[in-house]
């Protein structure tokens, strides 16, 4: 499942009963605010209450954006889960330490890594299974 709006597009790659992980890419600031929380919201009424954001397409992200993740991390919190980030680029990275958000938002250098955090039998399959191709189709 993808969704996409203005300049940001967040694609569903793996889950399970308790978590999932999403791929941001684009852009994440004001113009696109309500659609992240919409999405991801809609993710943890699902029953996930552990997100892992792939940010390694993630462009840009200014104070609106980040107060989105902050916001993510509240709500998961309160679910007794967590959001942790997977692959963020140095901007983000530097967002990140000069707001002093670094322990909020752990950061990790790939999807895996951030998924060993978690209890194994609340982790989805890594890396998705390809999806099948049906008969005749291109390679």
């Amino acid at each position: 499942m993808s969704t996409q709006i203005h300049r940001l597009t967040i694609t569903e790659l793996a889950g399970c009963e308790d978590s999932a992980v999403l791929r941001v890419s684009g852009e994440l600031d004001q113009s696109c605010e309500d659609f992240f929380l919409t999405t991801l919201g809609a993710s943890v009424e699902a029953g996930h209450r552990f997100l892992v954001l792939d940010v390694t397409a993630l462009v840009f992200c200014d104070s609106r954006g980040l107060n989105c993740l902050l916001a993510m991390h509240w709500l998961l919190g309160r679910r007794d889960g967590r959001l942790l980030l997977a692959g963020s680029g140095r901007r983000l990275n530097e967002l990140l330490e000069q707001t002093g958000s670094t322990d909020l938002l752990p950061s990790y250098t790939t999807v895996g890594q951030a998924l060993n955090t978690l209890p194994e039998s609340q982790r989805p399959a890594w890396p998705p299974a390809e999806p099948a191709q049906s008969p005749g189709a291109a390679r």
